[in-house]
Formats: C-alpha cells, sequence, structure tokens
C-alpha cells in the first residue's frame, strides 16, 4: 500500500472517531415526575429516602412538615414531596397531593396494633382520594429486618389491599434499610408502571 493511501486510511479513522466523539449528541433527558410520600410518624420514610440519595444517615431529622428530594435512578428522576406523619400534620396531608403522578405509602411492619390500624386507615384514605386513586401506589412494608415485622402476607391481607385496590396500579414490597438493592428493585417497579401510565396517556 503507497504512503497516500496509508495516510487517507489513517485520516479517515480519525473523522470516524472525532464523529463518535463529538457527533453523537448529549444523552437524552431522564423522565422526571413528581411523587407524594406519605405514611405515618416513625414509618421510615425520611431515613429510606435520604439512602436512596446517599445522605448520611447521622444528617437523618424525621420531617416535621414536607421536604422535597430529586431521587436519581438511571432511567428516571423522582422528585419526592415527602410529608410529616405526626397526627396534627396528617389531616392536611391533601393539600399537596395536587400535581402527583404517583404515591409511596412507607409502614412500620413491626409496629404496633394501634399503629398499624392508624396506617391501615390513612392507606385506605389516600387509595380512595379522588385525587390519587388512578395513581400508581408504592407500598413499602419497612423495618422487614426487625423480629417482629410482619410479612408481605399478613400485612396485605390485613390492609384488604385485594379487594380495595383492585383495579389500580399498585405494588407492595418488604424493605429495610440493610436491603437497598430490593429498595432501588422496588423503585424501579414503581418507574414501570410511571412509565405505562405515560404510554397510555399518549395513546389518548
Amino acid at each position: 500500500m503507497s504512503d497516500l493511501r496509508i495516510t487517507q486510511a489513517f485520516l479517515y479513522m480519525d473523522y470516524l472517531c472525532f464523529r463518535a466523539l463529538c457527533c453523537k449528541g448529549p444523552p437524552p433527558a431522564r423522565p422526571e415526575y413528581d411523587l407524594v410520600c406519605i405514611g405515618l410518624t416513625g414509618s421510615g420514610k425520611t431515613s429510606l429516602l435520604s439512602k436512596l440519595c446517599s445522605e448520611s444517615p447521622e444528617n437523618v431529622v424525621s420531617t416535621t412538615g414536607f421536604s422535597i428530594k430529586a431521587v436519581p435512578f438511571q432511567n428516571a428522576i423522582l422528585n419526592v414531596k415527602e410529608l410529616g406523619g405526626a397526627d396534627n400534620i396528617r389531616k392536611y396531608w391533601s393539600r399537596y397531593y395536587q400535581g402527583s403522578q404517583g404515591v409511596i405509602f412507607v409502614l412500620d411492619s413491626a409496629s404496633s396494633e394501634d399503629d398499624l390500624e392508624a396506617a391501615r386507615n390513612e392507606l385506605h384514605s389516600a387509595l380512595q382520594h379522588p385525587q390519587l386513586c388512578t395513581l400508581p401506589f408504592l407500598i413499602l412494608a419497612n423495618h422487614q429486618d426487625k423480629p417482629a415485622a410482619r410479612s408481605v402476607q399478613e400485612i396485605k391481607k390485613y390492609f384488604e389491599l385485594e379487594p380495595l385496590a383492585r383495579g389500580k396500579r399498585w405494588i407492595l414490597q418488604p424493605c429495610s434499610l440493610d436491603d437497598m438493592d430490593a429498595l432501588k428493585d422496588s423503585f424501579s417497579q414503581l418507574i414501570n408502571l410511571l412509565e405505562e401510565k405515560d404510554h397510555e396517556a399518549i395513546r389518548m
């Protein structure tokens, strides 16, 4: 091969490399979804969201009003509005539902019977609320690492999820701070439900 052909071959390879590096364009933007996160005080909402955001657990303070976190995932960004779960705040939850595209409900699976009953009532109210009833729900049975934790099947039966949430999009998953892979998988399932709802809206 002549020197000229060799030079031309190298120039062409340089052109292909330049085109691959500089002309590919930026990656597509990840979709963003606005979610509301509710649950009783002590259910672990703040700790779970902080862990997903890679924040230090030492800085976690229970939410008394509301807070907003942008939780990044590979295929989406979840803008989560977390509402405080104290008795005197729960009656105002519905004021913050507007604009939500999905719901995260966190419950303490190792809580007392009274707290579990209160969580059950709040979840039932959320599932039937006009602004939330058509949205995807991720229900997290937290604190599965505690000895008194109830199983997912026990929670499903006690909360009467099958009859109450029939026809709705919902996921019930066990979780704890010790198993982040399972927690991230739960959120991935929620993102799939959010994407399905997006596609349905486009077809309509």
